[in-house]
């Protein structure tokens, strides 16, 4: 790789981070780590009536989230700023009047009433090769015309002239060869009446000036590549232009079109990393972060959507992402999102999960659940027994909840049907003689009491569990025993008692 990398991911501020989103963030700081090159954030702020204040500091939090911090950012500059699109809007002007005095580009002043007039008359119009010369331009006015409109200040875009009957190639990474018959292309608006930059002008300047050596972006901006390559080209740019990179789409569960929002309101899955609140309505959309994902498992499940290393390993780090990726192990074919494959990357991120590393989620989690935890050692010991059944980190609440209070409620019709005096007097006096060393002698001393009293263990054991939890779940009835230890244990014994005999 003769040049240095440099990539770049350029959201626009208009809402909500959309896992595809995350993803192409993702491949570009993998393929810069790969490359010891630089990962640029630019903020493409230039669709004004979109534009959403606080979206950037929003993407920015995710990424943070994520662990796929830029290297250079809006807040994070280095020397080829600024990093917000409507911060470099003198520039997009210069170029575009360039390729007017070049013969590639031209003034367009039809009105919005104009071209729906013409729309309602072509249900298929097209402003480009075919209607160009019917229209209102510096192509069909005379000089004079023009320069009377443009000193009237008249409202008026820029479009590229897109060349008749030629054919755009390019190499993408990921697809090879791709090619594009310019007679199918219309003439691009490249700057609009308000002087922002349209993404097709501003994308090519920008990389340009931040010296980007490869682009990878979603599919769905394969069409206009064909522009972008003649604006690379007519600007006398072509031996600078970035290797191009277009990943997969993210498609519905279904496999039938893209992954979109509205199908994750439908199947009750997020599609956005995090919460979104939208200013405008208070609508809160939720995130992967908030519904008690990992972000090791989030990225792990993110790279595993259309690229894989060659072998059947599903569970990556972020360090061992970074040292195996390669853009030649990204597919062409689009990803069918899984909702359950995604819990099953959180559940396994989860089980491997050193303890410390889960304690101030889980602490988090409790805490919105009305419990404080003061003791961080015997939570600890909690999370270590339990972590193993949990998918999702709320779990760990009712997976916990009853280690830090006594039950308020009992699954008393799974005991009352069997529940008799005798069983009572056992409890009773294994309460009574109750000692708690270890789990396997708890256990030993309640089996040799079933004995005795004339009882299988495995009568007694569901009645045990839910006198301790409430219901028929957690780990080893004895080890929750041994870490309610002995006066709790008779406790709740005792409590029990009292509620299956009433």
């Amino acid at each position: 790789m003769d040049k240095k990398v440099r990539v770049r991911f350029a959201p626009s501020p208009t809402g909500g981070l959309h896992l595809g989103g995350v993803r192409t963030a993702l491949f570009n700081y993998l393929f810069a780590k790969k490359n010891n090159g630089t990962f640029v954030l630019r903020v493409e702020d230039t669709d004004q009536n979109r534009f959403v204040a606080s979206a950037e500091e929003y993407i920015v939090d995710c990424l943070n989230w994520c662990g796929i911090t830029p290297d250079e950012s809006p807040s994070h500059p280095g020397s080829y700023g600024p990093y917000r699109q409507s911060e470099r809007k003198p520039s997009y002007r210069k170029f575009a009047e360039q390729l007017i005095s070049d013969g590639y580009a031209y003034y367009a002043f039809d009105t919005t009433e104009e071209l729906e007039a013409k729309r309602k008359e072509f249900p298929n119009f097209q402003y480009g090769q075919a209607t160009r010369m019917q229209m209102r331009n510096s192509l069909t006015l005379t000089i004079s015309e023009v320069e009377a409109l443009l000193a009237a200040k008249t409202p008026h875009v820029i479009r590229i002239k897109v060349p008749e009957n030629e054919v755009v190639h390019f190499n993408d990474l990921i697809r090879g060869d791709v090619s594009f018959d310019t007679s199918l292309v219309d003439d691009k608006v490249l700057l609009k009446a308000d002087g922002m930059p349209t993404y097709h002008l501003a994308v090519v300047v920008d990389d340009k000036a931040m010296e980007i050596s490869h682009a990878f972006r979603g599919e769905e901006w394969l069409p206009s590549a064909s522009i972008h390559i003649l604006l690379w080209k007519y600007l006398g740019w072509e031996s600078d232009m970035p290797s191009w990179a277009h990943l997969p789409l993210i498609l519905k569960p279904d496999g039938h079109g893209k992954l979109s929002k509205r199908d994750g309101d439908r199947l009750g899955f997020p599609v956005y990393a995090m919460n979104w609140a939208d200013p405008k309505t208070g609508d809160v959309t939720k995130g992967f972060k908030e519904m008690g994902f990992l972000p090791e498992a989030f990225i792990n499940m993110l790279a595993l959507l259309g690229w894989n290393d060659g072998t059947d390993q599903e569970l990556f780090s972020l360090t061992e992402l970074e040292q195996k990726f390669s853009v030649e192990r990204i597919s062409k074919a689009g990803a069918k999102f899984d909702f359950e494959k995604a819990k099953w990357y959180n559940h396994e991120w989860i089980k491997q999960s050193p303890v410390d590393s889960l304690q101030l989620p889980v602490k988090n989690e409790l805490l919105k659940a009305g419990i404080e935890v003061n003791d961080n050692t015997f939570l600890n010991t909690v999370i270590d027994l339990i972590k193993d059944r949990c998918t999702l980190l709320p779990d760990f609440v009712a997976q916990s909840r009853y280690f830090f209070a006594s039950p308020t409620e009992y699954d008393i019709a799974s005991v009352k049907p069997k529940w008799t005096a005798e069983k009572a007097d056992f409890f009773n006096t294994f309460a009574e003689n109750l000692t708690l060393t270890d789990a396997a002698t708890a256990e030993s001393a309640f089996k040799a009491l079933a004995e005795e009293k004339g009882f299988k263990p495995g009568e007694l054991m569901l009645p045990f569990r839910i006198m301790l939890v409430g219901g028929k779940f957690g780990p080893g009835v004895f080890d929750i025993a041994i870490l309610l230890g002995v006066e709790e244990t008779k406790a709740r014994i005792a409590q029990a008692i009292t509620a299956f005999n009433s």
